[in-house]
Order: C-alpha cells, then structure tokens, then sequence
C-alpha cells in the first residue's frame, strides 16, 4: 500500500506540473493577445474593434491629448476596470484652440505616453494625425444653448465646437459603451453630456473627480510648462478655493467671488481670468446660495503665460 501511495504521490505531482506549464502557457497567450497595439487609422481601428463588438464585448474610451499625467491615469485605471476592451485616444484636437500660440505649446510627450498606457494595462492606443480626423473642414456647428456662452466659451470662443467635434468624431469611430472624462474640465464634461444627449448617442459619460499634486494643484499636461517656483504660486488657488468653503455662510456668492478673485490676485504672478459660481446643472451664475441645490465654482487663472483651470463644489 505504501507503494501504490509513493506513486500516486509521484503521478499527481506531475499531473499538477503539466498543469502549471499549460497555465503558464495560457496566461502568456492572453498576455500577448491583450498586448496593447496603437493604431493610427480609422479604418484599422474601427477593423480591430468590430469583432469584439460582435462578441458583445464592452468598449471604453478614454479622449486625450497626450502629455498625460496621474489624473489621465485615473480615468484610465476606472476605463480598464469596467470594461472589456479599453481605447485611449491621443489627438491634440486644433479645431478647439482659438489660440495658435497655445495650440503650438502644447506639450507632447508619445513615448512616455505609451509607456504609462501599456503599464495600466491599455488594449488600444488611438493616435491619428490631424489630416485622418479632418480630411476636410468640419463645418459642423453645435448649439448648446447658455451652455457654451458663459465661462470657457466666454473667453475662449468656438472652443467648445471644437470639442463636440472632435469628440463625436471619435465616438462615432470607436462606438464606446462608457467614455471617460475628468471633471477639472467642469463646463467640457457638461458640454459633452448635452452633445451626447442632442445625437442621441449609446454612450454612457462618466465624470471622474479632480487628480491633484500633494500641493493641491489641479493635474494639468500644462503643469510642465510651470517652473518650481510657478508651481508653488499656482499651487493658491487651491487652498484659497479650500479656504472659501468656510466663508459661505458669511458671503453671498457676489461677496465670496470677489473676495477670491481679490485674494488670488494677491499671489505673485497670478491673474484670474474669471471666477463663476454657477449652478451645477446649468452652468447659470446664482445670486443666492438657496438658488441650486448643486453649486460649483469654477476658475480660470493664468500663472505667467500658462492658462489653469480648477473648480470646487460649495452644495
């Protein structure tokens, strides 16, 4: 009997070995396969993408412009959890900078870029060069109402048509089940819920909150454009943003907005460009704090010659 049980020990060991070698096989076939492929067409992309869809597997979409940081990899991270195949495309979209200078400053960084998106696990990269998604002008024109006229599309006009082009664009290429925004870009996630909602478009928008540095400072690809010393100035504008939750009960939302805008501008080479504290929903400017039950405030400052955003809810 001991005998029988010495070989019976032997046999299941190796069974178990040849296991272990298969599923070690089997796991770096997945690997390869899931290996991420970056693509440059839209022809090739919307090929590789048909048999999953097919398949009924789920698409998610992350839209960049590169130079990503820890905020992007965030919106990636929650893209490739929740979905069965994950795209993030890097396109810096001309069609909605109204300023040339800023559209040549921009920073791009594809290299690092691709290396952050394999680690996180990316299926696809969708890298296009600007005659591929504009092989002709796109004279489409948006209407969103108050939406665009206020805040950003104040000051910077015909941006947001730029955004809900490129961005329907690139849903009707990919055709994601969830597509990925952060919600530094406050007026941009609202703009793009309404685009969705006016196209009827089967895709679920989904806001990720605010990534920021340990100083506070909202992540922007326009960081690396800030010296040490900007850095720590810009790096205010949280904490005033911070400090103004106390003085609600103090200030109506006229009195607060000058006391920030007032206060920022204090800091050595900040200038506030607008400060709006406006209705969540609506992006309309509040007189009273009873006006809304979701109130945001939203920032623009420029840090020498580098444009910052930032935007804090007050209910």
């Amino acid at each position: 009997m001991s005998e029988i049980r010495v070989l019976l020990v032997i046999f299941s060991s190796e069974i178990l070995q040849i296991f272990s070698i298969y599923d070690n096989y089997f796991v770096a076939l997945h690997c390869k396969m899931r290996s991420m492929k970056i693509i440059d067409t839209i022809s090739e992309i919307k090929s590789q993408l048909q048999g999953y869809r097919k398949k009924g597997k789920t698409i998610g979409l992350v839209p960049t412009m590169g130079a990503l940081h820890d905020g992007h990899a965030a919106l990636v991270k929650k893209c490739v959890a929740e979905n069965d195949i994950s795209i993030v495309s890097i396109f810096v979209n001309p069609t909605q900078f109204n300023n040339k200078e800023d559209l040549r400053l921009y920073p791009r960084t594809p290299e690092k870029d691709y290396k952050l998106l394999q680690k996180l696990g990316v299926d696809y990269i969708f890298s296009p060069s600007v005659h591929e998604m504009y092989p002709e002008e796109d004279k489409r024109i948006f209407d969103f109402g108050q939406l665009d006229k206020v805040m950003e599309g104040e000051f910077r006009p015909g941006h947001f048509n730029g955004v809900a082009q490129i961005v329907s664009k690139l849903f009707k290429i990919i055709e994601p089940d969830n597509a990925y925004f952060g919600e530094k870009d406050f007026q941009q996630l609202a703009i793009v819920k309404e685009m969705v909602r006016q196209l009827l478009m089967p895709v679920k928008i989904i806001g990720i909150p605010i990534v920021r540095e340990n100083s506070g400072l909202a992540m922007s690809s326009r960081n690396q454009r800030l010296s040490e010393e900007q850095k720590i100035n810009a790096s205010e504008i949280y904490k005033i943003l911070l400090e103004s939750l106390s003085l609600k009960s103090e200030l109506n939302p006229k009195k607060l907005t000058d006391h920030i805008m007032e206060k920022i501008n204090r800091v050595p080479g900040l200038q506030v460009e607008y400060f709006q504290i406006v209705d969540g929903d609506n992006l309309q400017t509040i007189d009273s704090w009873n006006d809304s039950d979701y109130i945001v405030g939203c920032i623009a400052v420029f840090c020498g010659d580098v444009r910052l955003i930032d935007n804090i809810r007050y209910k």
